[in-house]
């Protein structure tokens, strides 16, 4: 039957529940409500043709570990500036497009996924009981564990508020800092860090000879970063492992630490900071096979887990827990989370109308990358190669570390329409 506005009502009704609160989960909560809405989906690319024609009845159940959406990549200048910190985190409760019935929030941790029934085992955060949520598709977005300071430890906003201050304070009062790991994280820490507290001595060490040497980029970007953070002030020690800290000083406001590096040269600081922990895949609640042998979620081109099992066409894997190829960044988490959106719907309307569903498939994204780097920024694309300076820091980052940017194409801001 017609609504108000033309669009036909669907009798049938489906429960989505996405795993995962961040960009990709968000994105494909979001596109999805646009679709079932009979409405275009907010990301305005890739879909084809007028809005849908029918309006699909769904009820999203999102579930995370933190209370609140996090800017992640902003974390090498949120966790040292209280400014940036406070806008970079916003509690679910608080967002906009988030508040309708239609849309459950569950602060808790997955212990088990049931493919075969299509129900989740969840641990309340508050009540510390399981709950047992049931669903038509599922859309795995929990991404990767990093530890702290790549980023928070807290789960709640009030408590990263507070993380975040004595972030600050021990940075600012430190005798020197430290950042061992010349990755995208570390070398991203280093200049923020040194822009932040330019009176503070830093130094980045990281262990191979080039910098950000795990990722397929070419010399000429990682000599590019190598020259912005040296005129901004840091020290970089290349080719240099770090076999040794030690606490020399127990004084606990004011300690200090020795590090050792390979080569027998030892450097005193005030402040070390680790920006090498390795990334480990959230993957724990789903069934081992699959996953591949990193614990990546196993995947095809439309973004359906590929593994031998019941129902594998109703369950979803995007952002940076699928096993794709290219680097791991919010835009492509995000652009995974639009494709999975168009893909569940279109698999809605055929289930109501027994139509084939158009599924969309994913390219391999090309290597591409942007850094913030104090006062300028650094990019990659295969078709422009390596870009950089002050006016690519405004164009990629602004003046929040991509966070405006990001909540706005997201369209987090704007009230959820029925």
């Amino acid at each position: 039957m017609p609504s108000n506005d033309g669009v036909l009502a669907v009798a049938r009704s489906f429960r989505v529940l996405v795993i995962g609160g961040s960009y990709g989960g968000l994105s494909a909560s979001l596109n999805l409500w646009d679709l079932s809405r009979g409405r275009l989906p907010r990301f305005n690319y890739a879909y084809d043709g007028p809005p849908p024609a029918h309006r699909i009845p769904i009820q999203t159940t999102i579930v995370d570990e933190r209370d609140g959406y996090y800017h992640l990549i902003g974390s090498p200048k949120s966790l040292a500036c209280e400014k940036l910190a406070a806008e970079s985190w916003t509690r679910f409760q608080d967002i906009p497009a988030l508040k309708s019935p239609n849309f459950k929030i569950i602060q808790g941790s997955v212990s088990k996924v049931d493919c075969t029934t299509k129900v989740a085992h969840i641990t309340d955060t508050a009540t510390k009981s399981t709950i047992t949520e049931p669903y038509d598709y599922l859309i795995v977005a929990s991404g990767l564990r990093r530890a702290y300071p790549t980023v928070p430890k807290s789960l709640r906003r009030d408590e990263f508020l507070e993380e975040a201050r004595k972030h600050t304070d021990s940075v600012r009062n430190a005798q020197g800092v430290v950042v061992v790991g010349g990755g995208a994280v570390g070398v991203e820490m280093a200049a923020e860090l040194k822009m932040l507290e330019p009176q503070q001595k830093v130094t980045l060490i990281h262990s191979r000879d080039r910098l950000l040497s795990s990722e397929p980029l070419p010399d000429d970007f990682a000599e590019q970063v190598y020259s912005i953070l040296q005129e901004g002030g840091v020290e970089v020690i290349l080719g240099q492992r770090v076999v040794d800290t030690v606490a020399i000083d127990a004084e606990a406001d004011q300690r200090t630490w020795r590090l050792t590096l390979g080569n027998g040269r030892q450097i005193t600081t005030g402040h070390v900071l680790s920006a090498i922990s390795r990334c480990i895949p959230t993957s724990t609640y789903l069934p081992q096979h699959l996953l591949d042998e990193a614990g990546y979620v196993k995947v095809n081109s439309s973004l359906q887990f590929s593994g031998d099992l019941p129902h594998a066409e109703h369950h979803y894997a995007v952002g940076d827990l699928a096993a794709w190829p290219g680097i791991k960044r919010c835009g492509g988490a995000m652009h995974m989370g639009h494709y999975a959106a168009l893909n569940i719907h279109q698999q809605m309307l055929a289930e109501c109308s027994g139509e084939k569903p158009n599924l969309k498939a994913l390219n391999a994204f090309p290597a591409v990358i942007g850094l913030a780097l104090g006062t300028k920024a650094v990019s990659y694309t295969p078709d422009e190669g390596t870009r950089h300076g002050e006016e690519l820091l405004t164009a990629l980052f602004g003046d929040d570390m991509a966070n405006s940017s990001c909540r706005n194409y997201l369209k987090l801001s704007e009230a959820c329409q029925a």
